[in-house]
């Protein structure tokens, strides 16, 4: 088989696993695709565990963050290391979010993709990820709202990267953005209604 195609599937393989998922079950013995949003991320492990442990709630959520934002870039450090071009780096960081955003273990279900897209991208381009986590943490404080806070961070993030890295396909990078706020498509409809919840 193909160096490339292995990489890409490892790379589908590794981002599909639901961390936020497994950890809740583990440690809180709840689903947390039957509570809350039923979204598999950080945000509702918060949300979900808080109602039964609020500290564990906190850990979990963090742990999931971790993982969810490690799991894009350790594919990614094996593909440096192996020697892969720019144009299969950039293949791999975009199979990793496609796997975290439609996860097979999930059939098909999957994540919202912000935090394994922000790990792709901090490897790939880390200056404009950089930019985006302060925008994203400057909103999330003033707005608490998680959804629109990671858009607009995900947006400064796609326009750091024209300005900082000018020289890069930024192609990979727009279809990534494309897909997590397609994957933000309800939480969306629900901020035009005036309808999507704060995190406390």
């Amino acid at each position: 088989m193909n160096t490339n195609v292995q990489f890409y599937i490892l790379a589908y393989i590794v981002g599909s696993i639901p961390f936020g998922l497994i950890l809740a079950k583990i440690f809180a013995k709840v689903d947390i695709k039957k509570s809350g949003s039923g979204n598999i991320g950080a945000t509702n492990v918060l949300r979900v565990v808080k109602e039964k442990d609020p500290a564990l709630a906190k850990k979990l959520s963090i742990a999931t963050l971790a993982l969810d934002v490690i799991k894009g870039m350790v594919v990614l450090a094996i593909g440096a290391l192996a020697g892969v071009p720019e144009e299969t780096m950039w293949a791999i960081a975009v199979f990793a979010v496609l796997g975290h955003c439609f996860s097979i273990f999930l059939l098909g279900e999957g994540g919202k993709g912000v935090a394994t897209g922000l790990g792709v991208l901090l490897y790939m381009i880390p200056w404009a990820a950089v930019i985006g986590i302060i925008v994203w943490g400057i909103f999330a404080k003033v707005l608490k709202i998680s959804s629109l806070s990671s858009l607009i961070g995900l947006l400064a993030v796609v326009a750091a990267s024209f300005f900082i890295y000018p020289d890069i396909p930024h192609s990979p990078i727009v279809f990534i953005a494309i897909l997590i706020v397609y994957k933000h498509s309800d939480n969306i409809m629900r901020l035009i209604n005036g309808e999507e919840g704060k995190v406390a």
